[in-house]
């Protein structure tokens, strides 16, 4: 009798191609548990243009964005748009798997499923932050600048490392502990903690990042300080900018070399 478990990269593909938050969570729990119990092959599999997406948040530009305000309402857009970040990034370690996990080693399918899990329960924690403020995610309009960022490298396995993990998702090491400071400072020790997880986990991220980078310039020999120095000048729409939490990037393996002409 033929085995018809899904393999991997479909498990992936299904996840990608879910647009309901919830579902999206549940069927990366489901896919994490199959890789890691280790009852699905690889497979193969086509990644899509971009995944499916509920009808809500709206996506508008990142100059169309409205201005957060303070107070209550400010807090729940901080968190919103925070939460909108996670729900990429679980499409984002899916993307990554699809594309390119079969060109690389095992251990690469293993770290990205691993970031696929925490970015999936990042998301529901901070759903859950906004729940107990009666509010949900979708409820504000979003950005869709990662998934432009996502789309720009789908071709290109180091340029999605240097423009993804390594500049756009290591920005949140760079201010969300200072953004949990100003939660806790508020009395808001529950969102701190929340945010201060989330923090921990994306410090394992960039480690991730910054090694299997590492590991496709040193098969094409290139030095990673120049080479993430001429993607981010090629790729990168944006302005790379401090402050930047050297310790904790350090910690990932992202030593100041790769910032040094931005840190004078």
């Amino acid at each position: 009798m033929t085995d018809q478990r899904p393999s991997l990269m479909e498990l992936a593909v299904a996840v990608l191609a879910t647009a309901d938050p919830q579902g999206k969570v549940e069927r990366t729990a489901t896919a994490v548990a199959l890789w890691t119990q280790g009852l699905v092959d690889i497979g193969h599999a086509q990644a899509p243009s971009r995944p499916a997406r509920p009808e809500r948040p709206i996506l508008l530009s990142p100059g169309a964005m409205p201005k957060r305000s303070t107070g209550p309402k400010g807090r729940i857009a901080l968190i919103h748009a925070l939460a909108h970040i996670e729900f990429n990034a679980i499409d984002l370690a899916w993307d990554i798997v699809v594309r390119f996990g079969s060109q690389m080693p095992r251990a690469f399918l293993d770290d990205w499923i691993a970031i696929a899990a925490e970015e999936a329960r990042h998301f529901a924690m901070l759903a859950d932050r906004l729940s107990i403020w009666g509010a949900a995610y979708g409820d504000l309009p979003a950005h869709d600048s990662l998934w432009e960022a996502a789309q720009l490298t789908q071709d290109d396995l180091s340029a999605r490392l240097v423009l993804v993990p390594l500049t756009l998702e290591a920005r949140g090491i760079d201010i969300t502990p200072q953004t949990a400071t100003r939660f806790r400072n508020a009395g808001d020790t529950d969102t701190a903690a929340v945010l201060e997880a989330i923090c921990a986990d994306e410090i394992k991220h960039l480690a991730a990042g910054i090694r299997w980078f590492e590991y496709t310039c040193a098969h094409t020999a290139r030095d990673p300080q120049a080479a993430y120095r001429e993607i981010l000048a090629t790729t990168f729409t944006g302005t790379l900018k401090g402050p930047f939490n050297l310790p904790a990037r350090a910690e990932a393996g992202m030593g100041e070399s790769y910032l040094a002409p931005w840190l004078t």
